[in-house]
């Protein structure tokens, strides 16, 4: 049985681009549990436990916004476009940004942060899952 020199490289990027899509998808819906959660602060009877739910869901955006990073990357190395890389790492480093503003004094700057997060987040999911994914540069 022989290889062909185009089945590993076809198969590389198709695990790339799973990998990408399944990290995209899992920071938007990391993004979705900070908004639950965020609405649990608003309450002061739920402020204590929402908090913690929060700061738990903020650690877990790092990781995986860091992995769709890392995963993006990845696909761009082998033929993709670039920006979805780019916005990626946007996100990773705008969600460190959130965890620093996330304070009762700088709330008025974390909550468009967190809309202006989601949109890169969802714009980088929706490219994941688009045919131009696995399109090759020129």
């Amino acid at each position: 049985m022989a290889h062909t020199s185009e089945a590993a490289p076809a198969s590389r990027t198709t695990s790339l681009v799973t990998a990408l899509r399944v990290t995209a998808t899992l920071t938007v819906v990391v993004l979705a549990w900070q908004f639950v959660t965020a609405g649990g602060l608003i309450e002061p009877s739920g402020a204590s436990p929402a908090l913690d739910l929060h700061g738990t869901g903020a650690i877990a955006l790092h990781v995986v916004s860091g992995l769709t990073m890392i995963a993006a990357a990845l696909v761009w190395r082998a033929g993709a476009a670039l920006w979805p890389t780019v916005v990626a790492a946007l996100v990773f480093v705008l969600s460190f940004v959130q965890a620093y503003l996330g304070d009762d004094a700088t709330i008025y700057l974390h909550v468009p942060g967190a809309l202006v997060l989601t949109i890169g987040a969802v714009l980088v999911a929706g490219w994941a899952f688009s045919r131009g994914v696995v399109a090759r540069r020129g």
